[in-house]
């Protein structure tokens, strides 16, 4: 066990329940923050099945039992009606939010835009964002408070922008950011009329809330779609960016191009989605290694010593290790689940059609049964054997089995090159008496932002801090 775990360094949730919460109980705190409305079985018990306010429902933490529902017997399971009533007001029908043959479909016509070699492809553009990132916090003075959660959120943004879009957003940038926080503030609220499986005539206030963000996005992506099919008409050079490849994308099956309001919706959710778990993620991390001086000065010898931004992941397997953990503790996505299509068996008990499996990553990473001194933060679990000793099925970061995150291997990509850029200049280090509390709103973000004090790493005598190196084109 390493020193951060044998020093008990517990990050902050809320505390489990000693007994499953009430129906009335369970309501109000699925308003307010999920969080909390695990109770202590939840986090001792492989599967449970228990009696909401509408239904019945599973939880499942069993690896055994999430592999048959996700990928062994999937087809027999899609995504339930609550979470697609969450997402698809901002997200339309794109591939998070569809379901069946035409989930498929999409699926089957998007994975090449994130293959390895794409992604390798959109180096030197994601290079570029983080130095630019580097740039703008040198110009602070040292010691300066920071919101990191929002300087993430630019970053990624940013780095999601000159990817797809090639030139950025320009003007637009931070109205989009803007657009889509206000989406997770408002909609990202589950509703009670959506809890209680009202008629969608009725309306959501959180849906009258946000309806001015999710408009504005949509403008913005619909202008960029415009300006970018008169360009091509004119006959001019296209950029070789995601938003080329999405225009000419097939299915490799028919040879059919994706409609254009799929097109819109995956533009939508590339940029809504995208940035703000990546985002999140890096500002989870940077609060971890604030508060384990061990772990920061290895990934900063890490980070000094070995940082290729060519070849992220192969280059900074400690720094990854961090990052792996960060997304144990505090899950991009803290639940999913699916609806089953018909009779099954799992992990021994019984699953009608119609009754909804849910797996939380928030409570299957911190299981008794599956993970040693589970709230402890300790990122030597993902370093050598240790990180062959986990199930594949008992941490779930990106999802797992078909519907995994298409672009997975992007984020963790550009979180890495994100860490080499900031870590290998600044320290991080927790404002005094800032509150730290994960709440849900669709993604597990920072209650009250994560304001931390930005100060340039110490040298040391006779060491000068490397330049940074320059991604091949």
């Amino acid at each position: 066990m390493t020193a951060a775990a044998k020093s008990g360094f517990c990050p902050p949730v809320p505390k489990p329940h000693e007994h499953p919460p009430g129906a009335w109980k369970l309501l109000g705190a699925l308003r307010r923050n999920a969080l909390e409305i695990w109770s202590v079985e939840d986090f001792e018990l492989p599967v449970q099945v228990r009696q909401t306010i509408v239904d019945k429902r599973m939880l499942l933490n069993d690896p055994a039992g999430i592999r048959h529902v996700f990928l062994d017997n999937a087809r027999n399971y899609q995504k339930n009606e609550l979470q697609l009533r969450l997402l698809r007001p901002a997200l339309g029908a794109g591939v998070m939010t569809s379901n069946g043959e035409d989930w498929r479909r999409q699926r089957r016509i998007l994975a090449p835009l994130f293959s390895p070699q794409q992604t390798r492809a959109f180096t030197a553009a994601k290079v570029r964002v983080a130095e630019h990132a580097v740039a703008q916090l040198r110009q602070y003075p040292d010691g300066s408070i920071v919101d990191v959660s929002l300087t993430l959120g630019q970053l990624t943004l940013d780095m999601l922008e000159h990817t797809l879009f090639s030139q950025g957003l320009g003007p637009a940038a931070s109205q989009f950011q803007h657009a889509i926080t206000r989406y997770f503030d408002t909609l990202g609220r589950l509703d009670p009329f959506d809890l209680l499986g009202l008629p969608d005539f009725l309306p959501r206030l959180n849906h009258l809330r946000g309806r001015a963000s999710i408009k504005l996005a949509g403008r913005l992506v619909d202008e960029i779609l415009s300006i970018r099919r008169r360009l091509l008409a004119s006959g001019a050079q296209a950029p070789k960016d995601i938003l080329t490849l999405l225009l000419n994308a097939q299915d490799p099956d028919t040879g059919q191009l994706i409609s254009e309001a799929e097109l819109r919706d995956n533009v939508l959710t590339f940029i809504g989605a995208g940035h703000e778990t990546t985002a999140n993620a890096l500002t989870w991390a940077l609060y971890l290694l604030s508060q384990a001086p061990d772990w920061r000065a290895r990934v900063e010898e890490e980070v000094d010593a070995r940082f290729d931004p060519n070849d992220v992941v192969a280059s900074l397997p400690v720094t990854k290790a961090v990052l792996e953990e960060s997304m144990r503790l505090y899950p991009p996505v803290s639940m999913f689940s699916r609806v089953a299509l018909q009779d099954d068996i799992v992990s021994g008990a019984a699953v009608p059609a119609g009754m909804i499996v849910t797996v939380s990553p928030y409570v299957l990473h911190r299981h008794r049964t599956l993970w040693r001194d589970p709230d402890v933060f300790d990122p030597g679990r993902f370093l050598c054997q240790n990180r062959e000793d986990i199930n594949r099925f008992a941490y779930l970061p990106f999802g797992v089995g078909q519907r995994v995150c298409i672009g997975m291997g992007f984020a963790m990509s550009e979180m890495l090159m994100a860490l080499g850029h900031f870590l290998r200049e600044f320290r991080f280090d927790l404002l005094d008496g800032h509150p730290v509390e994960p709440e849900v709103r669709v993604t597990m973000r920072p209650a009250h932002g994560m304001k931390m004090h930005v100060r340039k790493r110490p040298m040391k005598p006779g060491h000068r801090s490397p330049p940074f190196a320059t991604a091949s084109a």
